[in-house]
């Protein structure tokens, strides 16, 4: 679970972990955040500090009377005053922005595994047929060749991996990749979708990899 009271960095997080495998829930304020973690029970916590109505160390000392879920603290300073605060208040970790996709993981990886939820990971390998994708080194290989993908290809093939065996709309994929603003536009999509097959060495008519439901949107083939 993500909290912050800003939307736009909720949106921003949890695209970053879902495309690393995580699925995730989101809370903009303390309260809201107390009634998901009675409804949801999440493996962990991202907590902003900043929130205006309440304080991410208040929220943070309110969840540890009622629970001992992993907790991350985010934090816009660098300071060792605020982390220290942080990690008194009961957090187990924190994370300085700005940060990274893969830093972020690493660190929700890193306190999973301390907490004993290793059962929690996502599959840090993808494998399909002749097609390799590491989730923790960013890298993508085909037949022992590694692609040179850019930032969005590889965005764009992870999540469509991630839901191997179910189909994913345009809506969804546009949504997950570039942001609610581009909904929409398919048109962006099926130029990205090209690329990315044609890097990969799929044949657009008979493709092994990323197949076609017309219609309806894009399916990966299930890992054999």
């Amino acid at each position: 679970m993500v909290v912050d009271d800003d939307v736009r960095i909720l949106r921003m997080m949890k695209r970053m972990l879902e495309l690393e495998g995580f699925q995730t829930v989101i809370a903009n304020n303390g309260e809201t955040a107390f009634k998901a973690l009675e409804r949801d029970t999440p493996d962990l916590v991202l907590l902003d500090i900043m929130m205006p109505d309440m304080s991410g160390f208040t929220v943070c000392k309110r969840i540890r009377e009622f629970s001992q879920v992993p907790i991350i603290m985010v934090t816009a300073r660098g300071d060792d005053k605020e982390k220290v605060d942080g990690l008194n208040a009961g957090a187990d970790d924190y994370v300085t922005k700005p940060f990274s996709a893969s830093e972020l993981a690493a660190r929700v990886r890193a306190v999973l595994r301390r907490a004993g939820k290793q059962d929690s990971l996502p599959e840090s390998v993808f494998r399909c047929k002749d097609l390799l994708i590491d989730f923790a080194s960013h890298r993508v290989m085909v037949k022992d060749r590694e692609l040179r993908l850019t930032s969005t290809e590889y965005k764009l093939l992870t999540y469509i991996s991630l839901n191997a065996g179910r189909v994913v709309t345009p809506d969804q994929l546009l949504n997950k990749v570039w942001g609610e603003e581009y909904v929409g536009a398919p048109h962006l999509l099926q130029v990205n979708i090209a690329r990315l097959r044609k890097k990969l060495g799929d044949d657009a008519k008979n493709p092994a990899y990323i197949l076609t439901r017309p219609g309806i949107g894009y399916i990966m083939t299930r890992p054999s």
